[in-house]
Parts: structure tokens; C-alpha cells; sequence
């Protein structure tokens, strides 16, 4: 009896360390694991602290772009009235300018910009530069110079400065955005509150962002990496170091980075910047045509079987589309074949049309199909806000 009562106390033993192990290292071999609250996780193994390691990665991406990032310093003469009706014609009138014309004060901010030529062409925002009396540009290896302005594009908010300094500057390498994917990660670098050149990391939340109301021709790529006051104009690269796009906003209520910034693609700064060397703006077509999107009620409404195309709501007096014959009220669905589904898509496509070519425009006009021949304008240069 007392040899049994041995083996039984031996076997319970043997099974509640063995219960014990299984509990410590293969709690997933348990029934019921889950519903306990017990996840397996799969954790790579860690990288041993050796720093002869090779510089790769990020690291590597950066160490590409940063010599091609610089910082901007703009200052503008602010003119204010040292007295408050010197404003008013009709005080001027009877005291001239005696009283004094005014009392200028000098205002400087802060920016970012790309060297894409070696011969120190750099672009930037357009809100950066515009009406900047003097930009001194400060490389990262720590040299300055002055800067005058090639051109810039309000409406898509780009603009050319040039530096002359001798030798030959690092220009950055064009990435393809148009290969970019959500997700992908991404390094904004600029310089952030004037604190020097800084470099954030994220991954580009998402691409093709427009109605933001920020530009007239909007295809934002939206990116979590930190941008902040003074990153405007600065670069936005991919994994290999590449421009993919030029940091333009962010969202944030009170100024600093809440995770959501807008760079323009590369694509587009590199189109517009080529059109600012050769001729100092932007030459884009223009029908003189106010236009609506088309959702399925107004569809609906027009007894339209689709909502595809745009609501025409204006025509311009005297404009290449009234001379075509368009009218308010009729349906825009294509532009030489070209299929038009939206505003964007719409202006886009008028605006990529040289001025003075012909182009055919397909309408729909109380139900029945119109095609219209349309010589297309230049657009008119936007009102200085």
C-alpha cells in the first residue's frame, strides 16, 4: 500500500511540473489559452549594438537628401501710417504729407528649401518668398548667400530662387510619386521654427488630397512625418533619399504638427518649376467656364442615367466657351475624349491644353449629345490675395 501510495505522489508530481513548464513556455498547448487572456506574439530577433554596422536605411536616405535641403530667411518692409488718418484722402488733402508718410518696420519669417540644380536653382513654397524684399538662403554645410526670385506659381503655391555660389551644389535626386503607395514611409526635412535643419519621420497617409481649399490645383500627398512652421518649401524624400514631394501645410488648429501635412508632388514641382525657368510663370489653358460637381441628385434632377461629367453654372462673358457656344445648365463629360467626372479632373485637363489650340468638348444639353469645338484661352493670371 505504502509502495503505491509512493508511486501515486510521484506521478501527480511529475505532472504538475511538467503542467507548470507547459504554463511557462507553450501557454498556447493550454485549452481555453485565449479565452484566459493569453496571445502568443512573435518577436524578431534583436539587433546586437555593433557600431561598425553598415549606414543603411533611413539613415542612408537621409545622409542623401539633407545636403540638398536648405533654410530660407526672408524679410519684408512693413509700412504703417504713424498717424491713424493719414489713410484718408481727404485728410491728406488739407495736411499733405507733412505729418509723416509712414513708419516702416521690418518683418522676417522662416522657410525651407530644395537645391535641384547644381548651379543654385532651389525650389520652395510660394508663400515663403512672396513679397520678400531680401532671402538669404544658408546651405547644411553652413554657408549663406543671397537669393532673387526666378518666379513662382501662386496656384500651386511653387516658386524658382536662384543663389550664385561657386562651385557645384548638391542637387537632390526626382523620385517617381507617382509610384508611391499609402503606407510607404517617408522623411520630411527642413527647418522646423528656425531651430536648424531637422529631419522627421512617417509614412504617407494618403494621396491624391484635394478640395482642401489650400491651392487652386490640388494632389496633395498627406504625410503623419512632423512638419511644422518654417518645414514649408522643405523636402519630402522616400526610403532611398529621393524628392517625392515639397512640404506645403499642415493641419493644426494651433500651429504645431497634429500628424497631418500636405506635400506637393514632385511630379507637379517639377512641371511647373520647368515652366518658371524657360518663361518666369506658368502659362495654363483656360475655357472661362464655371463648373459644379454633379452628384446623383443633380443627375437625378436632370434626368441624366449616370452622375458622370460636370454641372457647367457660369459662362464668362467673351470667354473661349461662350464663343463656343456652351451655356449654363449643360452637362461636361469629356475634353478630347477624355472622360471629365469631376472639378479637379475638369480643370486639370483644360489647364495641361496649350493656349490657342483646339480642342472638342462633349455636352450633354436636354438629354441629347453636343459636340462643341473650343479654342482654348489663357488663363488669367489669379488676384493677389
Amino acid at each position: 500500500m505504502r509502495k503505491h501510495w509512493l508511486l501515486f505522489t510521484q506521478t501527480v508530481t511529475i505532472a504538475l511540473a511538467l503542467l507548470f513548464i507547459i504554463h511557462t513556455l507553450k501557454p498556447e498547448l493550454l485549452p481555453n489559452a485565449a479565452r484566459n487572456g493569453v496571445v502568443t506574439l512573435y518577436e524578431s530577433p534583436t539587433q546586437p549594438a555593433d557600431s561598425t554596422l553598415p549606414v543603411t536605411g533611413l539613415s542612408s536616405a537621409a545622409k542623401k537628401a539633407m545636403p540638398s535641403v536648405v533654410n530660407i530667411f526672408t524679410s519684408t518692409t512693413i509700412k504703417t501710417p504713424i498717424n491713424p488718418f493719414m489713410d484718408d484722402p481727404r485728410f491728406r488733402f488739407f495736411f499733405g504729407d507733412q505729418l509723416g508718410d509712414s513708419n516702416p518696420q521690418r518683418s522676417s519669417s522662416l522657410g525651407s528649401g530644395v537645391i535641384f540644380s547644381a548651379d543654385g536653382f532651389i525650389l520652395t513654397n510660394h508663400h515663403v518668398v512672396e513679397a520678400a524684399d531680401q532671402i538669404e538662403v544658408a546651405l547644411a554645410d553652413g554657408r549663406k548667400a543671397r537669393a532673387h526670385v526666378i518666379g513662382s506659381d501662386p496656384e500651386t503655391d511653387l516658386a524658382v530662387i536662384k543663389v550664385d555660389m561657386p562651385g557645384s551644389l548638391p542637387a537632390i535626386t526626382f523620385g517617381h510619386p507617382e509610384s508611391a503607395h499609402v503606407g510607404d514611409m517617408v522623411l520630411a526635412i527642413g527647418n522646423p521654427f528656425g531651430v536648424g535643419q531637422t529631419v522627421t519621420m512617417g509614412i504617407i497617409s494618403a494621396l491624391k488630397r484635394d478640395h482642401l481649399g489650400l491651392n487652386t490645383f490640388e494632389n496633395f500627398i498627406q504625410t503623419d512625418a512632423a512638419i511644422n512652421p518654417g518645414n514649408s518649401g522643405g523636402a519630402l524624400v522616400d526610403i532611398n533619399g529621393n524628392l517625392i514631394g515639397i512640404n506645403s501645410a499642415i493641419y493644426s488648429p494651433n500651429g504645431g504638427s497634429l500628424g497631418i501635412g500636405f506635400a506637393i508632388p514632385a511630379t507637379v514641382a517639377k512641371k511647373t518649376m520647368e515652366q518658371i525657368i524657360q518663361h518666369g510663370s506658368v502659362t495654363r489653358g483656360w475655357i472661362g467656364a464655371g463648373i459644379q460637381e454633379l452628384t446623383p441628385e443633380l443627375a437625378e434632377s436632370f434626368k441624366l442615367s449616370s452622375a458622370n461629367g460636370v454641372l457647367i453654372t457660369e459662362i464668362i462673358r467673351n470667354s473661349p466657351a461662350e464663343k463656343a457656344g456652351m451655356k449654363r445648365g449643360d452637362i461636361l463629360v469629356s475634353i478630347d475624349d477624355k472622360s471629365i467626372n469631376n472639378w479637379s479632373a475638369m480643370l486639370e485637363t483644360v489647364a495641361n491644353l496649350p493656349p490657342g489650340k483646339s480642342a472638342i468638348i462633349k455636352l450633354v444639353r436636354n438629354g441629347a449629345e453636343i459636340i462643341l469645338p473650343v479654342k482654348i484661352g489663357k488663363r488669367p493670371k489669379p488676384k493677389a490675395q
